[in-house]
């Protein structure tokens, strides 16, 4: 049932056009609903995932194995705020990294922001999708919602715009956000800038 409330992922998938031949790593990427989209939208690039839980890791290369994209998607189990991808995955950085629906479930969800932004090559961007505030919707259409997500400890980031400000304000990276579905999902873009290069002499 999660494709029926869990909007925006598919939107988020859409924008992260990568540059040829680019390098994609899902943060929480489950049992691959997501890296398996990517591999359909992104032919030629390189896939990565990470997850906590070992056994959504082995859900997830099932389902890839079936698919036949298991050879182009490497997955590792760890922890979202302080994993090195290096020895498990064989990469540092990454064109683009994104969150789908995680944050609002990782109890340490800034210090997971900030690592996957520390991730990012240059000109790299960072995508996230999850439960806005619904800030259009009816008040007890939101009450209600945030009940029910209680009970599977799953908590919209109310300060997510914020924290996005910040980590820019100290990069000097730009922001674009959204918030779709009159607030029921929010996705932002944080776009790492290239250092400027020096003029010739």
């Amino acid at each position: 049932s999660r494709r029926y409330y869990l909007l925006g992922r598919d939107r988020l998938l859409d924008q992260l056009a990568p540059p040829p031949g680019g390098s994609i790593l899902e943060i929480g990427c489950g049992t691959g609903r997501n890296l398996i989209g990517a591999a359909r939208r992104y032919p030629d690039a390189r896939l990565f995932g990470v997850d906590i839980s070992q056994e959504m890791l082995k859900t997830a290369l099932i389902t890839m194995c079936r698919r036949k994209i298991d050879q182009r998607v490497r997955v590792a189990c760890a922890d979202a705020t302080s994993f090195d991808p290096l020895p498990s995955l064989g990469q540092r950085q990454f064109d683009r990294v994104y969150f789908s629906y995680t944050l609002s479930m990782v109890p340490e969800w800034q210090a997971a922001l900030r690592h996957a932004f520390s991730l990012l090559s240059e000109d790299g961007e960072l995508h996230i999708v999850d439960f806005g505030q619904c800030e259009a919707l009816p008040r007890r259409f939101r009450s209600m919602l945030f009940r029910w997500l209680d009970l599977f400890h799953v908590s919209p980031r109310a300060d997510l715009r914020n924290e996005l400000a910040r980590l820019a304000k100290a990069s000097g990276a730009s922001i674009h956000f959204e918030a779709p579905y009159r607030g029921y999902a929010w996705l932002a873009t944080i776009k790492r800038q290239a250092a400027p290069q020096s003029a010739a002499p």
